[in-house]
């Protein structure tokens, strides 16, 4: 919907300090500006109109007396419901908007306020009296707020680079971040890559008065499996809970379009959305493209469909300004094409549905059946195991078959899953190519996760993992930055409370039977959609860059990276370059080198970095074009 900046403590030309840390963020809200400032804080907020099109609903908003100020971004889906219970208390509105509700809300209830909440959102409300700052992240983490305290100053905003304008802010790059993305892809803790620049994580909210932070979990998602229904009463539940998700995901005075690939998430969203426009995008014709099958569903259910076919040209062009619009490097190749994806929509429209989050919560992801499966080999005391794991690591050639097969099972499930980002880097591979190399990070991020789902069996283990890791720090966190880099909302109807509700109940074989995924949700959406798509096995978003890096051209931009001079200060670039010509000859002996994956999480965060520490203060995208 919108984004917002802001801070709170002394610093001169205030206004303008504020003015210019909300430019940039101007691609998230294009439709209009507002400013609060006192000599105590600075709300900032760039809006998309989207609800309540009228200047009633600008922000910052308003108490009645006008002693609390509220900037906000996201959509709070049972608005409605808790407005007539604050009109019923007394209080009065100004607009129809949902963000009022919050500032009421928080008048009303207080901290508590987030209890009550069924949205995407962060926000932040300025108490003039108390000079309080209480702020809030949806329990997903559907929409990003950074914070950061320096100098007697703290910042907090939805991006940030917004940062960068404020004259308190230090921009360090945090080198100790560098090992755990080698790993995982994204960075997988509440930390950044600026150092003293934290995100809030999901389902939590901080107050911040005398210089003083105090950070509040208010929620926690519960896997119970405790359903005692048959199987055809949960896929009516599965049914009944959607249908009504989406119905609250499509409230909007504007346009509400959908993403659609050939899977079943997007095309059972859209289905029941019943929306007018798709898009999908895909590369050349054959498995890296879902075009011809994303429109076939398409005129199966007479939806208008507009496709885009990304050229390698134009992917690798944009890389640079796709990773200033990240604010942090996520080395997942669709985060690109997520880009191109958004774009191609709000050429037509403001809104669209998407499927994220049907996998961490209905068991979709293919290596959620791994547990399941190979039950005989797991037998095997885990010594013996161990040894075998320990041997195919060192001893047989990397390709080999069976190689990958026993290291994973020469471990436990806390040992080998940290999250569905995986064979990227392992700590050994990691510690090697740094030049400072990295301290053991992996199971300090993993193990407080698994703890807390200890005695739960091994699916619910990974699902709980990857909601907390891979769906915040990559699915997300693409889906936000990708959209509002093109001014476009993206709303993800399964990752709703009520849904949420639902899918924590549901017991194992609801969820998986390997080797099917996401058992309940297919039978759900075979019932309205063809059985095709609704058992079509989980793609994910097909990225030809095991192919890329073999070709001349590419191979020598990310050659030219390897060697430059950001990368001789992190990286050991002999191993780098060697790493990559191995990619290029292909099949080596009995060797299979398809390093594609790690010389990409290499890449990117070169790109990245050279964005924004290479040449000082980045760039906006806009201003370069100009």
């Amino acid at each position: 919907m919108c984004g917002f900046a802001g801070f709170v403590g002394a610093v001169e030309n205030r206004e303008e300090v504020l003015e210019n840390m909300m430019n940039t963020i101007v691609h998230r809200g294009p439709d209009s500006e507002g400013k609060y400032v006192d000599a105590d804080a600075a709300l900032g907020f760039r809006r998309l109109s989207i609800i309540d099109l009228s200047k009633e609903g600008d922000q910052p908003l308003y108490n009645e007396d006008r002693t609390k100020v509220l900037v906000f971004n996201g959509e709070i889906y049972n608005y409605q419901e808790l407005r007539k219970e604050l009109v019923d208390a007394g209080h009065s509105f100004v607009s129809n908007t949902d963000s009022e509700t919050l500032l009421h809300g928080y008048e009303e209830w207080g901290e508590s306020l987030v209890d009550r909440l069924r949205g995407m959102y962060a926000f932040a409300i300025w108490d003039r009296k108390s000079k309080k700052l209480f702020a809030a992240r949806d329990i997903f983490g559907i929409k990003p707020l950074y914070y950061a305290q320096m100098n007697g100053t703290l910042l907090f905003g939805s991006e940030i680079k917004s940062f960068m304008e404020h004259p308190k802010y230090d921009k360090i790059f945090n080198e100790e971040a560098l090992g755990n993305y080698l790993s995982f892809q994204f960075v997988p803790t509440n930390e950044t890559f600026f150092k003293g620049v934290y995100c809030l994580q999901p389902g939590h909210y901080f107050t911040y008065e005398d210089q003083k932070m105090k950070i509040t979990r208010y929620f926690e998602p519960h896997f119970t499996g405790d359903c005692k229904k048959s199987f055809e009463e949960v896929v009516e539940d599965v049914e009944a809970v959607m249908k009504e998700s989406v119905e609250k995901h499509k409230i909007s005075d504007v346009e509400v379009a959908s993403y659609l690939s050939s899977g079943v998430d997007s095309s059972y969203l859209t289905y029941l959305g019943q929306v007018d426009r798709t898009f999908t995008v895909g590369f050349e014709e054959g498995k890296y493209s879902e075009i011809g099958d994303a429109k076939e569903f398409a005129a199966s259910i007479r939806m208008q469909n507009d496709a885009k076919v990304i050229t390698p040209e134009e992917y690798w062009d944009r890389l640079s300004d796709i990773q200033y619009y990240m604010d942090e490097p996520v080395a997942d190749p669709a985060a690109i094409a997520l880009f191109f994806l958004s774009e191609e929509a709000s050429r037509k429209v403001k809104v669209v549905l998407s499927g994220e989050g049907s996998d961490e919560l209905f068991g979709g992801y293919n290596i959620y059946c791994e547990p399941l499966e190979h039950t005989g080999f797991n037998k095997i005391p885990m010594p013996v195991r161990r040894f075998l794991g320990k041997f195919a690591e060192y001893c047989l050639p990397r390709g080999m078959k069976g190689r990958g097969f026993l290291m994973r099972h020469g471990k436990t499930l806390e040992e080998r899953y940290f999250a569905n980002a995986t064979n990227i880097f392992t700590e050994r591979e990691a510690n090697r190519i740094l030049k400072k190399g990295c301290a053991p990070g992996i199971r300090k991020v993993t193990a407080p996760l698994y703890r807390r789902v200890k005695g739960k069996d091994p699916v619910t283990k990974m699902q709980y993992v990857d909601l907390h890791l891979w769906l915040v720090h990559d699915i997300l966190m693409k889906g936000d930055k990708m959209g509002m880099a093109n001014s476009l909302e993206v709303r993800v109807p399964f990752l709703d409370k009520k849904v949420l509700e639902l899918a924590q109940t549901l017991p194992l074989n609801y969820k998986v039977r390997a080797p099917r995924t996401k058992v309940a949700l297919r039978a759900a959406a075979e019932k309205v959609i063809r059985s095709k798509t609704a058992e079509k096995k989980k793609l994910g978003f097909p990225i030809p860059i095991r192919v890329w890096l073999r070709e001349e051209q590419y191979y020598r931009r990310v050659r030219e990276m390897f060697t430059s001079e950001a990368a001789r200060k992190f990286f050991d670039t002999e191993l780098l370059v060697k790493m990559l010509d191995a990619h290029k000859k292909g099949k080596k002996a009995n060797e299979k080198t398809d390093d594609s994956r790690k010389i990409w999480t290499v890449y990117i965060f070169l790109v990245w970095y050279d964005r924004f520490f290479g040449h000082g203060k980045p760039v906006h995208p806009a201003a370069a074009v100009r």
